[in-house]
């Protein structure tokens, strides 16, 4: 997802303005003089990642396609504070519409892109690759794995058809590891299907039950330090160690990726970047005093 993802911006966008009432903004309409033009600037308050620069011009293209949006940065840039990322320009009552719409994506993927830098800087310097997860915001997930993309990390599945994941629910509910890795080989045989499989383990013993069955790509569930050493070191000694993965996965937190980094695991997966980061602070404000429109 390193491409911005414009079809999924156009729909989410369309269902935020119908959400709020764009329409039907009568705080604007009574308040600002119609005809009026205006300069506006989405500023930041705080270091961090520019990500998803294209969804304000998505925004106000839907709000009024006669606003003008100028990107002042490209997306990956560092921001460090008080930088103006976009200026736009048009309708004074367009741009108010649709400030807050454009802000809630804007901050939401700056936010994504600045926690997935952090986590990146924090294991640099190891072989360790940071993914990011399916904990995305219901509807915004293809923005959200592309913010992630812009902060340095990568993408694991985008969705269920896209890899198997066998994870302990389906373990357990297919009687095993073996058993369960065993299912999903018949059925990629039976549909004609070819696709990767990532299977979740919780131990050393059944990390190597996966190995054994021929797994290679394995993801370490809230696994202390020393077992996943343990499972690098027993990949190691494999003859078929160049071809097997191995992802550390399950609450992992700032603090603790680089000593998870330094395992020698292959990928580490983080929903936090997803989930929990926190928007990045910026602010649009009308920077010009505001003038009839040219009639």
């Amino acid at each position: 997802m390193t491409k911005f993802p414009s079809q999924a911006a156009r729909t989410a966008v369309a269902a935020a303005l119908a959400e709020d009432e764009s329409g039907q903004d009568i705080t604007t309409a009574w308040s600002v003089p119609e005809g009026m033009a205006a300069v506006a600037e989405i500023r930041a308050r705080q270091c961090g990642i520019a990500g998803g620069l294209p969804v304000v011009a998505e925004v106000f293209a839907q709000v009024d396609p006669e606003v003008t949006v100028e990107a002042l940065v490209p997306d990956g840039a560092r921001l460090t504070g008080d930088d103006v990322l976009v200026r736009l320009s048009g309708s004074a009552r367009s741009l108010i519409t649709g400030e807050r719409t454009a802000l809630n994506f804007l901050q939401r993927m700056c936010g994504i892109a600045t926690l997935t830098d952090r986590y990146v800087q924090a294991v640099a310097g190891t072989e360790a690759r940071i993914l990011d997860t399916r904990k995305t915001a219901p509807g915004l997930r293809a923005l959200d794995k592309y913010a992630v993309t812009v902060g340095g990390g990568r993408n694991h599945r985008l969705n269920l058809a896209a890899l198997v994941l066998l994870k302990e629910n389906h373990i357990a509910a297919a009687g095993g590891v073996t058993t369960a890795i065993d299912a999903v080989r018949r059925g990629m045989a039976r549909t004609g299907q070819k696709v990767e499989t990532d299977v979740e383990v919780q131990t050393v013993a059944q990390a190597v039950e996966a190995l054994d069955a021929g797994a290679r790509w394995i993801m370490l569930d809230n696994m202390p330090v020393a077992d996943i050493e343990m499972v690098v070191k027993i990949r190691a000694e494999r003859a078929d160690a160049s071809r097997i993965l191995l992802e550390a996965s399950g609450t992992v937190r700032l603090d603790s990726v680089r000593a998870i980094a330094e395992t020698g695991v292959d990928l580490i997966s983080v929903g936090a970047l997803t989930h929990s980061a926190p928007a990045l602070d910026l602010t649009m404000l009308l920077t010009t005093d505001p003038v009839p429109c040219p009639r």
